[in-house]
């Protein structure tokens, strides 16, 4: 088959896709009422493909161009005459044509797939205003604030700052320290976004496994001050908080996985034994029930606590690099276990981030499980503060049962 041939019907495929989309929306419009339908957009796709292919033809632009500037007049022209008849100043039919017939154009001219990619791309986003416009009602202020920071934080703030270590221990790097704190709160948003998906996260199961994403010692204090209410079940909140622990568990396995691949295989076997150990108890005590109202959902871009949490990371990474160089395994190990009791983030991006350099893997998978220990016992610790006995010496004997699990798995493995 002529290639050409084959272009042309991926240029009118796509316009047909478009147009299914548009003519099932307008499917109950009397016939002749509307500007364009289903064959009406697979035509302007083929109409791009032909112009395109006849400005190749010819070896000048300006066929395309003038093609493309004279449909867009016409279709503009038909659509404004629609638009006065029916009152309506949707423009979205408009600029869906002008994409159809530049990714015909695109078809038959440049790269096929990308044009198969757009026209797949086009047809979902028109297919999806029910589920955009849903969203966009239910998007607060402080959410949108918080997507706009992000991409500063991304695309504005982390190019600008040196990828070097400017410290005599090499574990300053300014550029890095943003690039995990911006992981990070990314991370929480999705925790953030969980919680407002499920109606504000109401039930037990749904907030502790959401909020535990954004922060799980924030969450294990909260449903702690909730067994501490009148009428409250201490164990089934027990069993929450238990599962709080497992899901902080398996969120500093996901950060691993995707930061430095080469400390999972360390890390695996105790720390996924240990949320086992953490998700089988908090489960049976969970299906005895109970309810807890709603989960803690913190705003993860409020600047402060981010600035904090780079400003901590910093310190941390430094410090971590010079006791590393000074002091060997046993120096960085007790780094991350300080620096894991008030932030299990910090303690394992700043051991993670020496792989390579003064440390090796199994070093940082060492010191990524000690802060994964001091986390779960400061949880403990700041539960039984705020909480009835019965919760925090449940809580205290899951944590214990994970630790030597966790611990007995990491001595069976081989050296």
């Amino acid at each position: 088959m002529d290639p050409l041939i084959a272009k042309f019907g991926l240029a009118l495929a796509i316009g047909l896709l478009v147009g299914l989309e548009r003519g099932w929306r307008e499917r109950d419009a009397p016939d002749h009422s509307r500007t364009a339908g289903i064959r009406t957009f697979g035509i302007f796709g083929l109409l791009g493909g032909v112009f395109a292919a006849l400005s190749a033809a010819s070896g000048s632009n300006a066929v395309l161009v003038a093609g493309f500037v004279g449909f867009a007049f016409i279709l503009a022209w038909y659509k404004a005459r629609e638009s006065v008849h029916d009152e309506d100043y949707s423009v979205t039919s408009v600029v869906a044509g002008l994409g159809v017939f530049a990714l015909g154009a695109l078809a038959v001219a440049g790269d096929y797939r990308a044009a198969a990619a757009g026209g797949a791309a086009l047809a979902g986003v028109l297919a999806s205003r029910e589920v955009l416009h849903g969203l966009l009602r239910r998007l607060t202020w402080i959410e949108l604030r918080s997507a706009l920071i992000l991409a500063v934080m991304t695309a504005v703030v982390l190019p600008l700052l040196p990828n070097r270590t400017i410290d005599p221990w090499g574990g300053l790097n300014l550029w890095e320290i943003w690039l995990f704190t911006v992981l990070v709160a990314a991370i929480s948003f999705l925790g953030y976004i969980a919680i407002r998906l499920f109606g504000e996260a109401r039930g037990l199961l749904v907030s502790t496994l959401a909020g535990a994403v954004v922060s799980s010692t924030a969450m294990t204090v909260a449903i702690a001050r909730s067994a501490a209410k009148d009428g409250a079940r201490p164990m089934p909140l027990a069993g929450a908080a238990s599962l709080a622990a497992m899901v902080s568990i398996l969120r500093v396995a996901l950060v691993i996985t995707l930061i430095e691949p080469s400390v999972f295989p360390t890390v695996a076997a105790p720390a996924l034994a240990a949320a086992l150990s953490f998700g089988a108890c908090g489960m049976l005590l969970f299906r005895k029930g109970g309810k807890m109202g709603d989960a803690p959902a913190r705003n993860p871009f409020d600047l402060a606590p981010l600035l904090l949490f780079a400003l901590f990371f910093g310190m941390v990474a430094t410090a971590g690099a010079a006791l590393s160089k000074i002091s060997g395994i046993s120096g960085l190990v007790a780094t991350s276990s300080l620096s894991g009791a008030l932030d299990v983030d910090v303690a394992v991006l700043g051991a993670i981030r020496l792989v390579g350099g003064s440390i090796d893997a199994t070093v940082a998978g060492q010191a990524v499980l000690a802060a994964l220990a001091a986390n779960a016992i400061t949880r403990v610790a700041l539960a039984a503060a705020v909480a009835p006995p019965r919760f925090s010496l449940a809580l205290a004997g899951f944590t214990l049962l994970a630790l030597v699990v966790g611990y007995g798995v990491y001595r069976l493995m081989p050296v």
